[in-house]
């Protein structure tokens, strides 16, 4: 019987792909896009941290299934605040805007924090591993290409100050993984919300890449 943790990275490794080799990440990367890129793409993620972060989170936390995910140093919300209040200015609520896709994203962690704490734990997985691993990469982009102060204003999302070692966290993470209770139905449950999660994930990149053609 496999575990949870290695039935996810096997089901999700080629949307990880998909969403890392997309159109508009791989113009970020490549540095052919702007800032203005990067802060619209920041904002998106400030919809999606809101619903991973506020609301039924504190409810979660005493949940059987999602509390011991519950972590503070995970917390991105923030430090997404203090890099969009650089990005934007003081006033950057004023013209935070949610693509639909965004919406959508957003909503569905929302329902799943609601009505289902394993699906809220994919979506969970699904996001902060990502910024683990991955996001150090747009970091890294983001300070080089616009100069950005080295783990600074800018890019204080991708910095995760209360992790002093990332592989270790993310090892402890996987055996919570594995130690979920559920059966083989849920477990696959769990994996399919996973892979839906990183759909949501790469609409947004797609709608992104439509608002940031590289022609432009």
């Amino acid at each position: 019987m496999d575990s949870l943790s290695a039935l996810i990275r096997a089901a999700s490794h080629e949307q990880h792909e998909e969403v890392r080799t997309s159109t508009f990440m791989s113009d970020l990367l490549g540095r052919r896009l702007g800032v203005d890129a990067y802060a619209r793409y920041t904002e998106q993620l400030w919809f999606v941290y809101e619903a991973l972060e506020t609301g039924d989170a504190e409810r979660l936390a005493l949940d059987p299934v999602a509390g011991p995910f519950m972590r503070p140093e995970l917390f991105r919300l923030p430090a997404l605040e203090q890099d969009l209040a650089y990005l934007r200015g003081p006033a950057w609520r004023s013209t935070l805007t949610a693509l639909p896709a965004t919406r959508e994203y957003a909503e569905r962690i929302t329902h799943c924090a609601r009505t289902w704490p394993a699906g809220y734990v994919a979506h969970h997985y699904t996001r902060y591993l990502g910024d683990l691993s991955g996001g150090q990469i747009i970091r890294d982009t983001a300070e080089k290409a616009w100069g950005f102060p080295k783990k600074g204003d800018g890019v204080r999302f991708y910095v995760f100050e209360q992790i002093p070692n990332p592989a270790a966290f993310k090892r402890d993470y996987r055996v919570l993984l594995d130690e979920v209770r559920a059966d083989e139905l849920e477990k696959q449950r769990i994996v399919a919300e996973c892979r839906r999660a990183f759909a949501l994930n790469s609409d947004i990149l797609l709608a992104l890449g439509e608002e940031f053609p590289l022609s432009a």
